[in-house]
């Protein structure tokens, strides 16, 4: 039971104040160059919050995992746009 940040975090801090449980880290360049997630110290805000916090503010559409490998701010989640609508949406705003 824990998330992981990947590699297209871009490090804009936004997750790492909201975390209830202290978990997340911020990059180490030697190691890793984004930000992770202490497996051992995340309890996915349970019993804190509803919806994960580092999830509900990340900007990057992605770039947090569960445990499984599933994205848990999925494409879409941001702008509200399905993926398989997003071709179509992009057409319609350069029309405009």
């Amino acid at each position: 039971m824990a998330y992981r940040i990947i590699d297209s975090c871009v490090n804009c801090w936004a997750c790492e104040p909201l975390c209830p449980s202290d978990a997340i880290r911020p990059a180490d360049p030697p190691a890793v160059a984004h930000f992770t997630i202490d497996a051992r110290a995340c309890t996915e805000c349970e019993g804190d919050h509803a919806d994960p916090q580092c999830a509900s503010i990340c900007p990057v559409e992605g770039a947090i995992l569960d445990a499984a490998g599933e994205a848990v701010n999925p494409p879409g989640s941001l702008t509200g746009i399905p993926p398989e609508r997003l071709a179509q949406a992009m057409a319609e705003i350069r029309a405009r």
